[in-house]
This record gives C-alpha cells, sequence and structure tokens, in this order.
C-alpha cells in the first residue's frame, strides 16, 4: 500500500540531479516512478513532470514546476533521518552538507548524541540523528 502522506519537493530544473544525488546518498533506494514533460510543455522538455523515489524505505515525491514561483525551500521544514550508525551520520552530513549551510553543526546536544541541521546545495533542510 502506498504512503497516504509523502514529502513533495519542487524543484525548477534540477529535480533530476537531486534526486539522483539523493539516491547515491541512501541504501536501499530506487526510483519510483519518473514522468518528463514532452515537446508539447507546459515545462522545458525532458525536466521532471512527477518522479517518486524511495530513500531506504521512504517515498519522496519531486517535480520541476514549469512556473517560476517567488519562493524555494525554507527551514521550517525538514525530512528528519534516524541514523543507525556514526560512520553513515558523519557520511551525510558530510555528503548534504557539501555546497548547502550549516545551521546547526554535527555535534552532541542536550536533544541528541549526535544531531546536524543543514540545507543541502539545493536547498532542501535536512535534520540527522543518531538512533
Amino acid at each position: 500500500m502506498a504512503e497516504k502522506i509523502r514529502p513533495f519537493l519542487m524543484f525548477h530544473g534540477e529535480a533530476e540531479e537531486a534526486m539522483n544525488f539523493y539516491l547515491s546518498l541512501f541504501l536501499d533506494s530506487k526510483m519510483v516512478e519518473i514522468r518528463r514533460y514532452g515537446p508539447e510543455g507546459p515545462g522545458r522538455e525532458g525536466t521532471v513532470m512527477r518522479a517518486t523515489l524511495s530513500l531506504d524505505g521512504s517515498e519522496i515525491m519531486c517535480i520541476d514546476s514549469s512556473v517560476r514561483h517567488p519562493f524555494t525551500f525554507t527551514p521550517a521544514t525538514s525530512l528528519f533521518v534516524t541514523c543507525e550508525t556514526d560512520e553513515e551520520i558523519t557520511r551525510l552530513a558530510a555528503m548534504l552538507g557539501k555546497g548547502g549551510k550549516i545551521f546547526m553543526p554535527l555535534d552532541a546536544y542536550p536533544f541528541a548524541t549526535k544531531f546536524t541541521w543543514l540545507a543541502d546545495r539545493f536547498g532542501v533542510s535536512w535534520q540527522l540523528t543518531l538512533a
């Protein structure tokens, strides 16, 4: 049964690049479905009309919007990842943080033995915690 509620990420031309990046980071991940705009539009031909990817069992939908909006991603909404090992959280923090913005560096906090909050190079906000 499909998840009833899933995150939906709207990009402006870089959805496929972002999805391939995310798929490379998480084990047991795959592209579930991808549909592209054709020559009739309304988006630029070949860009993502709608896609679903599964990141370690969690489905996320993505799109390249055919309309330019005056907004983008905000840190107020994050993808929250519980990492199983110190190696996993360290690797994900390094890869997701490269070219992005760190809000809270990877460290121990009163609420977590190891945690980081960052935005990746696409502007998507992530919170990583060690289980």
